[in-house]
């Protein structure tokens, strides 16, 4: 098809480039040429032809399109025609450069072809050019390569001829000679070539015909010649058409009405002094500049003589440009004159006279060219930052440089201005690349502020500066690193979940995202499990913590890899190893294995009384998971009914005799045994073993069946209880008594003052300093009691092996939750020698197996474990189910003494299960033993816990004593804190009394004791006595002694008196001084009685522990 046809020229040689720089080198070198050219000469020529075929050589594709296409339109397929991969150019980023304000093509670098972007029109892009094309180049980067495109623009015949006006006039004599020629209007048709103005007709008359010429430029013009004399008076007017056709197919045509007057008798015309007027103008001249005249003669006289001049082109384009006087031929400047617009202008100058009879010419008008524009540089690509890796030479840019200018005013170059690592390139002509010229390092210098100048060869020079801001990347050439290779750290077992453990620091000398270190743990394993469920690392920090708790028992070490890595791109990283120790802390207490201590039930070790001394009775056997000396297990004997029949050994725990048994022994023997770790502070554990001393069972059962761990816990409690209160009780009755004899004695001394004529003297008391709380509790506790199967999880659990988590329902408490482990029981009959070994049959308490409600069809629930101390067929075991409350439910194995469902669960099935089995062996007669299996059918304890706990008479009775015993114990607390409160409150208000007397002005009153009758000179005091009289502020030390020197304190009985008895001191009288007060202090009561609410509240606190528990 015609309009996808497009010509593809090979690479060429610009032969004019080649030829200026050849005419250069032999401008500068012509005498040294001159010399050798018959010789080196031509070999020289070749070296330059061939130099400037290696720098000059470009690939130029021409396509031809019609014009009018459709946008999207296919021009060429690039990519085949260049020979280039789809590859490369999505690689090479190729794109399409044009220096035009519109851009008419499109690369489509999917699919590499080249496709219309924009509607062509030929004539509004090219005008009257010929051939019409517009070119562009397309740039691949990486390496860089530029292809230049020209696209020809091939005209259709889409416009028709068409003149400026409508009719054309003319004012003809009619003596005008045969020959005269008059010139028409041009048509104008915008289509160029074949499709452009072919050719004028006009129509039939007798007097004129058409006459075509054509311009130097290849415009045809037309001119009317008169080929028969005009008679005005036959034809005073003529109407002719003139149709100015094209050459396209289809044909097109434009119409223009020509009216001739006939004019009478003007018989010459004017005459131009030249053919062709040539002038010159320099650009950018102002407006009214003169440019040239034009002169026309006529040989007519008068009016006829007078010549006008105008321009017979009626282009746009020239009018707005220029301008002619009329009168006098002058033709100016009016507009713009641009030498890069239009380089030549060639007018066509009409002169006329009055007569109409016209003459032409044509003045050809050249532009000189001035240095007016300065280079313009556009930014073809430029890459910012570039990498510091990036190797010399690498395209950092691609400018492209234009100067409208032509000539020296034209040509352009480029420098850089700053001493910097960048050199600028020039293949093409405009182009230029800016290219490193060494190694970049952005640890130096990481931005260049790069400016590129452009100047051109006018006069004066013309500049142009562009600045290039470029930043230099980093590359992510450093790995962290880690100071050490290997981290160490120790961490005590029980830790905190999320306690550091410690800090990885790894440094990146990189930049940004480069420099972000990130820090993440290898996945690797520990036990089956991985790394992340006991150690975590911050991403960010580097912090190592502990997710969990750790046991040193379960895990005593961890090594692990944390691997450092930077954000580059690709990353890189580094490893290092991290090793925790796990620090043993004594957290754990010896586990007693043997004898197992159950909730309700009594286990006794049987000792024969023919045992003799150092019999084994048995073996205290415990561990401790913890390790070193936190394991080492020391066994004391704490507790002993009779310590000196039994010993344990203190490092292996063996309990033996040490010495003859006795049939005085009681039969039912309880040993308290310690076992105690050698860790710091070191942990213990306490084991009870019941030793039975005796020959035969029955024996020993009497002296066990009422003992129960019920009975001892209430037996304890009211044991405490009645101590306590009857310590209270004693304490309150010695305070009344010590009280009262008190006021009894005071009593009787008053009485004797009261009967003797002494006066009375007041007593006034001390002043204390009192420095008593106002309470004995001074904060409040609360405590809250969680009940689990597991301290660590605090969560109840079902359906494990049935010897390994038992829920035990104990009607003592109320929602005790106990964990029982097998142990031997003995059932039914005491002499039976079957034994049902689990599960285990509790005295008061009630061993029930779960069953969840989604349990499915053949679910183990439990397995009845039994042994027969027989042999052979008497001790093969069978199991039947008795009994059950739900027969449809469960069954049990007769070999195996499994109990499973037999159906499915339902919400209907009740949650008390009762089951009784009987297991039998296959002696003759048959034994067998009895035992009761509790099942609870439901998923949450709560549910259990409401079915099972029963309250039962017993729990009433030691309730109801317990609570007796609390409000006695009450009662007696109140009556003595009353009592206490009374009798301080009385002391307070005789110390204020007192207080107030000795601070009035009431005179002291010595006292004398009174006249006793002397019988035999003996008197009637047969001893002497010493008082020494301690005065404090304190009444925790203030008392009363005895026993001092005679000299000091001494009563002296003088004969010379009459019954006058005198207190004497060894220096100072009290009678001397009565203005110092006399301070005597009783504090027995007050220390007896402070001494006695400490008490108080000691017990108090007793029970209400006790109660708590």
């Amino acid at each position: 098809m015609n309009y996808h046809n497009f010509s593809r020229n090979p690479v060429q040689i610009n032969v004019n480039i080649i030829l200026s720089v050849f005419m250069m080198e032999w401008e500068t070198r012509k005498s040294r040429w001159m010399k050798w050219r018959f010789g080196c000469g031509r070999y020289l020529l070749g070296v330059v032809l061939l130099c400037s075929l290696c720098d000059f050589t470009t690939g130029h594709i021409r396509y031809s399109i019609p014009e009018e296409m459709k946008k999207g339109s296919l021009i060429g397929n690039l990519a085949q025609d260049l020979g280039l991969d789809l590859k490369r150019l999505r690689s090479g980023r190729a794109r399409i450069v044009s220096g035009e304000n519109v851009q008419y093509t499109e690369l489509k670098a999917d699919k590499g072809i080249l496709v219309v972007k924009e509607k062509i029109d030929r004539e509004q892009l090219c005008g009257d050019t010929t051939p019409c094309s517009f070119s562009f180049e397309m740039i691949l980067e990486n390496p860089m390569e530029l292809h230049q495109i020209t696209v020809e623009i091939i005209d259709i015949n889409d416009h028709s001829p068409r003149f400026e006006k409508d009719n054309i006039r003319f004012e003809i004599s009619e003596s005008a000679t045969t020959g005269a020629r008059f010139s028409l209007k041009s048509a104008e048709d915008a289509d160029v070539g074949v499709n452009g103005l072919r050719e004028y007709l006009l129509s039939e008359n007798e007097h004129f015909v058409i006459k075509q010429h054509s311009n130097a430029d290849g415009k045809k013009y037309a001119e009317m010649v008169l080929q028969k004399p005009l008679d005005r008076e036959t034809n005073p007017s003529l109407s002719l058409k003139l149709i100015a056709v094209d050459g396209g197919t289809p044909q097109k045509s434009g119409t223009v009405i020509i009216d001739v007057t006939v004019l009478d008798v003007n018989d010459n015309a004017p005459v131009f002094n030249q053919s062709v007027y040539k002038t010159t103008v320099i650009e950018n001249s102002a407006k009214e500049t003169y440019v040239t005249t034009v002169n026309a003669t006529d040989a007519d006289s008068g009016s006829n003589s007078m010549v006008s001049y105008y321009f017979s082109d009626d282009s746009r384009a020239l009018h707005d440009v220029f301008v002619m006087d009329e009168k006098t031929g002058a033709i100016y400047i009016k507009g713009d004159v641009d030498f890069e617009k239009d380089k030549k202008y060639e007018l066509r100058v009409d002169a006329k006279d009055q007569g109409g009879l016209t003459d032409s010419s044509k003045v050809i008008i050249e532009v000189t060219d001035v240095n007016d524009n300065a280079p313009v540089i556009s930014v073809m690509s430029f890459t910012s930052p570039v990498s510091e890796d990036s190797p010399p030479g690498t395209t950092i840019g691609i400018i492209n440089v234009k100067d409208l200018d032509s000539g020296d005013n034209g040509q352009v170059s480029c420098k850089i201005e700053q001493n910097a690592p960048f050199k600028i390139k020039s293949n093409l002509r405009n182009y230029y690349t800016l290219v490193t010229d060494s190694v970049l390092d952005r640890e130096i210098v990481s931005e260049y502020n790069i400016t590129v100048v452009a100047t051109d060869g006018g006069i004066p020079p013309l500049s142009a500066k562009k600045n290039f801001s470029l930043k230099v990347s980093d590359v992510n050439d450093n790995a962290p690193v880690f100071p050490q290779s290997l981290y160490s750290a120790f961490l005590p077992e029980n830790n905190s979940p999320g306690v550091s453990v410690l800090t990885l620091i790894a440094k990146d000398p990189d930049e940004n995202q480069n420099a972000r270190v990130s820090y993440i743990v290898e996945d690797s394993s520990i036990g089956g499990s991985p790394i992340s469920q006991y150690v975590s690392v911050n991403v960010e920090t580097g912090v190592i913590q502990a997710v969990r708790s750790f046991d040193y028992e379960q895990i005593k070490e961890l090594i692990f890899v944390v691997k450092a890595q930077d954000g580059g791109s690709p990353p890189l990283s580094s490893n290092v190893t991290v090793k925790i120790l796990i620090q043993d802390q004594n957290d754990n207490p010896p586990q007693v294995l043997y004898p197992v201590q159950t909730g309700g039930s009594v286990v006794a070790e049987m000792v024969p009384r023919s045992a003799e001394v150092g019999y084994l009775v048995t073996k205290v056997v415990a561990v401790d998971v913890d390790s070193g000396q936190n394991a080492w297990l020391s066994y004391k004997l704490q507790k002993a009914t009779d310590r000196a029949l039994f010993e344990v050994g203190l490092q292996n725990g063996e309990i033996r005799t040490i010495r003859q048994v006795t049939d005085k022994d009681a039969v039912k023997q309880r040993l308290t045994v310690i076992v105690e770790d050698n860790g710091q502070p070191s942990r213990s554990a306490t084991v009870i073993v019941n030793v039975a001393v005796a020959d035969s069972f029955p024996e020993v059962l009497s002296e066990f069946t009422d003992s129960t761990h019920d009975k001892e816990y209430n037996d304890n409690l009211t044991f405490y209880l009645v101590l306590a209160l009857a310590v209270v009780s004693f304490l309150f009755i010695t305070c009344l008594v010590v009280i009262i004899s008190v006021k009894i004695y005071r009593w009787r001394q008053s009485r004797i003052l009261y009967h003797s004529s002494l006066p009375v003297i007041p007593y006034y008391p001390p002043r204390y300093s009192d420095t008593l709380g106002t309470g004995t509790l001074q904060h409040v506790y609360n405590y809250e009691v969680c009940r689990t199967t597991d301290s660590r999880k605090s969560d109840c659990k079902f359906g494990r092996a049935a010897s390994q988590n038992v829920l035990v329902m104990d009607p003592s408490s109320t929602g005790t939750m106990q964990r029982m482990q097998g142990e031997k029981s003995i059932l039914d009959e005491p002499d039976s020698p079957l034994e049902v070994l689990y599960p285990v049959q509790t005295g008061g308490s009630v061993v029930a197996e779960m069953v969840p409600r989604s349990a499915e069809v053949g679910y183990l629930v439990t397995k009845v474990v039994a042994v027969d101390v027989d042999s052979g067929q008497n001790a093969w075991l069978s199991y039947k189910l008795q009994k059950a409350t739900d027969r449809a439910l469960f069954e049990v194995g007769l070999q195996n003494g499994e109990i499973r469902t037999i159906r499915q669960v339902t919400d209907k099935d009740a949650v008390k299960q009762r089951l009784t089995v009987i297991v039998e062996d296959n002696g003759q007669p048959s034994r067998s033993a009895t035992v009761i299996v509790n099942v609870a059918v439901a998923d949450s304890f709560p549910e259990v816990l409401s079915e099972f706990t029963d309250s039962t008479h017993d729990k009433e009775y030691n309730d109801n004593l317990t609570f007796y015993l609390v409000l006695a114990l009450a009662v007696v607390s109140f009556l003595f804190i009353t009592c206490l409160v009374v009798i301080i409150s009385v002391k307070i208000y005789r110390w204020r009394q007192s207080r107030i007397l000795y601070h009035s002005s009431l005179p002291v009153i010595p006292y004398y004791p009174p006249r006793y009758s002397d019988t035999l000179g003996t008197g009637t005091l047969q001893h002497v006595y010493n008082y020494e009289v301690c005065r404090t502020t304190d009444s925790r030390k203030s008392d009363c002694k005895f026993g001092r020197a005679a000299s000091q304190n001494v009563l002296v009985m003088d004969p010379s008196s009459t019954g006058t008895m005198q207190r004497m001191q060894g220096e100072k009288s009290i009678l001397d001084e009565p203005d110092s007060p006399l301070e005597v202090r009783i504090f027995t009561i007050s220390k007896s009685c402070k001494f006695l609410f400490f008490m108080e509240l000691v017990c108090l606190f007793i029970v209400m522990r006790l109660l708590y528990h």
